[in-house]
């Protein structure tokens, strides 16, 4: 299979509703635009230290977590809002090291009702729900 990346947008939540309220003009909202590889292997959206902090997103605590090397505490913030091709959902986000690649995860994919593509390598809407975002209760 090979490499599947995409651009998403993050953006502080917290500076989002303070702007919706007029208490932050907008052009304030932290956010950056990312390339992220998409991994099934990982649970949450990924980023590095330096991004989560430029985004301002405050710690939630420690998870033990593992990883290539074994199993590590990494922390993981709340406060973020995550948006792919017109989709939109907040998530937590666990940190990188710096010289790690933001990666996308199994959770924010489902959030947002994303297949991988392997033969495309791309991501598409899910196929059980004809390409459209569709949540699910039940």
């Amino acid at each position: 299979m090979g490499r599947i990346v995409v651009s998403l947008v993050v953006s502080n939540v917290d500076d989002r509703r303070r702007a919706q309220r007029g208490e932050l003009p907008r052009d304030q909202v932290r956010a950056t635009t990312v390339e992220a590889s998409v991994d099934s292997g990982a649970t949450y959206l990924c980023l590095p230290k330096p991004i989560v902090d430029d985004l301002g997103l405050p710690l939630n605590g420690a998870r033990p977590t593992r990883t290539a090397a074994g199993v590590r505490h990494m922390n993981v913030y709340g406060g973020a809002h995550l948006e792919i091709d017109g989709r939109t959902c907040e998530v937590e986000v666990m940190s990188l090291d710096e010289s790690q690649r933001a990666l996308l995860g199994q959770i924010p994919l489902e959030i947002l009702d994303f297949w991988i593509d392997p033969v495309n390598q791309r991501l598409v809407g899910n196929p059980e729900h004809g390409g459209q975002w569709m949540a699910e209760a039940y």
